[in-house]
């Protein structure tokens, strides 16, 4: 099919669909005004003041890294960010986890390739399994020794199950845990995020993105017209969250450049990387979402639990596809559980007496 085919197929349904996302998010967000906000005020930008370096992958991408805690804690934890967002999107579990958790674990977050503070890089690169690479230098670079463990949302998600794939024999040893936060092993166009996967003004606008990229670059708002709108209508489930937070993970969306987000989007939809579901077997797992997630939705969790004995699951009531932003402290408490779970009893000692002090009377 020709370039003009291939956008004169996909501008009715780019209309309709952009319309129709319009007009959900429009109502999603009219019934949030007089919301109270808890989150007022939040400096969601916290990542940026801490320690910071350039990771540079096999092929030349530069990835932004923020780490807190010391060089030689016992435990290194390592956060793996979704489609369309940042580093910034464990805003909560940095905030709340590096005071927890204290001097026995490091926290290193990064931003995967053509998202955040990283660099772009070549369309045909945005895989599922380049991510995994990434994920591999990532982890040479500021971890090169000692255990670790892995925590990855959506397609971060993927990218651990990626990494685990590529690298089996560091699982048992020198990784000991892993958290898979509203993620899938597989595909997801069984979700509703299937819809705009099999519209062909998505197929249009990655063949512009790739050969005719001035031409994308012009009409970017109708691309996100397509996709953003319904991004953000499905990432919180309950209409009560904070404005604020509604507000900051729609700015990441908006940031992230046009040729990412329909490139990867592509990956998300014919991604299998289930075969890496048998070397998570072998270590603890932590497995949640949220039920009211669309994107994700929590049947790909429960598959993925079914095959991992030593997992957690964790079905978080009302949340949608951003549940460690809309629900912070249900996941951070289970990614506390998954840290005692996966290292050595002395770390669970000392794990389990900061969350004792930290934890409020009665």
């Amino acid at each position: 099919m020709s370039g003009n085919a291939r956008w004169l197929a996909g501008a009715a349904g780019l209309t309709a669909v952009g319309t129709v996302a319009g007009v959900s998010v429009a109502r999603s967000l009219a019934r949030r005004v007089g919301v109270e906000d808890p989150y007022a005020g939040e400096d969601f930008e916290l990542l940026d003041a801490d320690r910071s370096s350039v990771v540079t992958t096999s092929d030349g991408v530069p990835l932004a890294v923020r780490e807190v805690g010391p060089a030689d804690a016992p435990l290194t934890v390592v956060f793996a960010h979704g489609f369309c967002l940042r580093m910034g999107a464990f805003h909560f579990q940095r905030a709340r986890l590096a005071e927890q958790w204290g001097p026995q674990v490091r926290m290193v977050f990064y931003d995967q390739r053509g998202h955040g503070q990283s660099g772009e890089a070549p369309p045909d690169t945005y895989t599922v399994d380049q991510l995994g690479r990434d994920l591999e230098t990532v982890l040479a670079v500021t971890v090169p020794k000692g255990p670790v463990v892995l925590v990855g949302h959506s397609m971060g998600g993927m990218t651990v199950l990626s990494h685990a794939r590529q690298h089996p024999r560091r699982y048992g040893s020198r990784i000991v845990g892993a958290a898979l936060i509203a993620s899938a092993a597989e595909g997801v166009n069984r979700s509703p995020l299937g819809e705009i996967l099999r519209n062909p003004a998505l197929e249009a606008i990655r063949f512009a993105a790739r050969y005719a990229p001035g031409l994308v670059h012009r009409t970017r708002g109708a691309a996100r017209s397509l996709i953003a709108p319904i991004l953000q209508a499905a990432s919180f489930g309950d209409e009560k969250v904070s404005p604020s937070v509604v507000a900051f993970s729609g700015r990441m969306m908006h940031d992230t450049p046009i040729t990412t987000l329909v490139e990867f989007l592509h990956a998300l939809e014919v991604h299998d990387e289930t075969a890496a579901l048998k070397v998570l077997a072998k270590i603890p797992t932590l497995i949640a979402c949220g039920d009211r997630d669309l994107l994700t939705p929590m049947e790909y969790s429960k598959a993925m639990a079914e095959q991992l004995p030593k997992s957690e699951l964790v079905i978080v009531g009302g949340a949608g596809h951003l549940v460690q932003l809309e629900e912070p402290e249900v996941i951070d408490d289970a990614l506390v559980r998954l840290v005692e779970r996966a290292t050595p009893s002395k770390l669970v000692t000392l794990a389990r007496r900061v969350r004792d002090r930290v934890r409020p009377n009665g």
